[in-house]
């Protein structure tokens, strides 16, 4: 299909198997290797430009507004793809996050590893010319456009340090792929709703040319309300446009949701319970209007 960009998520394209095998040649334990931005090409700066017009035209009045408001962590006094230097610069006097540069696939505890200690790893490539609306891994513009903006936003940057905590507790408790479906409807593929509409959150829709279009206006796809057990059980598509997507009312209620909870006892309890398709619907599921 076209205009879609696989986003990272535990277990699929960006992270790897939870065991650690030794990090690629040039890396450091952690996986991070120099962004060396100096060794971009003129085609890798046009590609940014031109991908970052385009969204960001398409985005406004799609997404919301801590997106907008966090985009001027990436606008830089220079065209072309961000030095991580600058926006870590930015971004940290912000919420006190960085940007760390990663080779490709990350195992799972390295990639958490990072979000608890308020890192996002990102990829040091970007796409070809001739892979605008679509690649299978996420590179520089779907990690530093999609991510750092909301990063740059409190609740969510204290959102993803838990996610992070919550991946190695998960990991230890071989539930993985639990959390693995909370980060997938949030931090990809999440909505909000804001001034009476839905908008934009997810950094996998956030990047994507075609699905910023069908997440919010398309007849297919449903739209519901968030709930925690519900995202925990279920499965998500990582090669088509989502058929669910999750709703929240405002940033800080997901974090309070999953501080609520204990995970070890709600992991148990799901364990009792079938996974469900992306494209199911009961009664008891609320529609997002």
């Amino acid at each position: 299909m076209t205009d879609h960009i696989a986003p990272e998520q535990p277990g699929h394209e960006k992270h790897g198997a939870l065991a650690s095998p030794t990090p690629p040649p040039g890396a450091a334990a952690d996986w991070t290797i120099p962004q060396h931005w100096d060794e971009l090409t003129e085609e890798d700066h046009w590609v940014w430009d031109t991908l970052f017009a385009r969204q960001q035209t398409l985005l406004h009045g799609r997404a919301v507004a801590a997106f907008e408001e966090g985009l001027d962590v990436l606008n830089l006094s220079r065209p072309g793809v961000p030095n991580l230097d600058e926006v870590n610069e930015r971004l940290a006097a912000r919420t006190g996050w960085s940007v760390v540069s990663v080779p490709g696939i990350v195992p799972d505890d390295v990639f958490f590893r990072h979000l608890s200690e308020r890192r996002f790893p990102a990829g040091a490539f970007i796409r070809q010319a001739d892979q605008l609306d679509y690649l299978e891994e996420p590179d520089a513009f779907h990690d530093l456009f999609g991510h750092v903006p909301m990063l740059a936003q409190p609740a969510v940057a204290d959102f993803m340090q838990a996610l992070g905590h919550l991946g190695l507790q998960a990991a230890d408790l071989g539930a993985i792929h639990r959390i693995a479906r909370l980060y997938w409807y949030t931090v990809e593929f999440g909505l909000a709703r804001e001034n009476g509409g839905l908008k934009i959150y997810g950094a996998g829709i956030l990047s994507s040319f075609g699905e910023a279009h069908y997440s919010l206006e398309s007849s297919k796809p449903n739209r519901l309300a968030f709930d925690l057990k519900r995202v925990l059980r279920t499965d998500y598509k990582i090669d088509d446009f989502q058929p669910s997507y999750f709703v929240i009312d405002r940033f800080e209620a997901v974090l309070e949701t999953v501080q609520q909870h204990d995970l070890p006892a709600l992991l148990g309890e799901l364990d009792d319970l079938p996974d469900l398709s992306p494209n199911h619907i009961d009664a008891a599921d609320r529609i997002a209007a």
